[in-house]
């Protein structure tokens, strides 16, 4: 066995991370097309993974966007309305902080500003996520360019 590399077994977690889903397997794995997927994007409710110029997809990507599809297609809310609500939803309840790094989290912790605005995300930093990868920092942070636009 010499050469061989030894890794580290990865957590539940970052399986669950890891942008191993292409495009066209999500848009089938939701009975979906990929041009509402680029939609989604656009809006700023997914950020996939890039390689090239092809989008990678999570587990944790499919499952946010079986949410959103079933926020517009059974709860009959709109894009717009979603990125609403993604402006008053605390992001520990939408990317499913665990209950320790809630208690590090001083946007928990206070819950008067966003946690990338008291701490740039201090919290998802040491998971290796940052906030610009994060949907509710992306939703905002493109509500508030629209809203300059128009």
């Amino acid at each position: 066995m010499a050469g061989r590399k030894l890794t580290k077994e990865l957590s539940e977690d970052e399986k669950k991370s890891m942008p191993l889903y292409s495009i066209g397997v999500v848009s089938e794995l939701l009975g979906t097309t990929d041009q509402t997927l680029r939609l989604y994007e656009k809006h700023g409710l997914i950020k996939p993974a890039r390689r090239n110029k092809n989008r990678f997809f999570s587990e944790n990507d499919i499952k946010w966007l079986r949410c959103v599809r079933d926020l517009i297609h059974v709860k009959k809310i709109s894009i717009e309305g979603i990125k609403k609500l993604l402006e008053y939803a605390p992001c520990w309840e939408i990317t499913a902080c665990p209950e320790e790094r809630k208690l590090r989290c001083s946007a928990f912790i206070s819950r008067t500003k966003s946690c990338w605005e008291l701490n740039r995300m201090i919290c998802n930093k040491e998971a290796g996520k940052i906030c610009e990868d994060c949907v509710v920092y992306i939703a905002r942070h493109n509500n508030r360019k629209n809203k300059k636009s128009a």
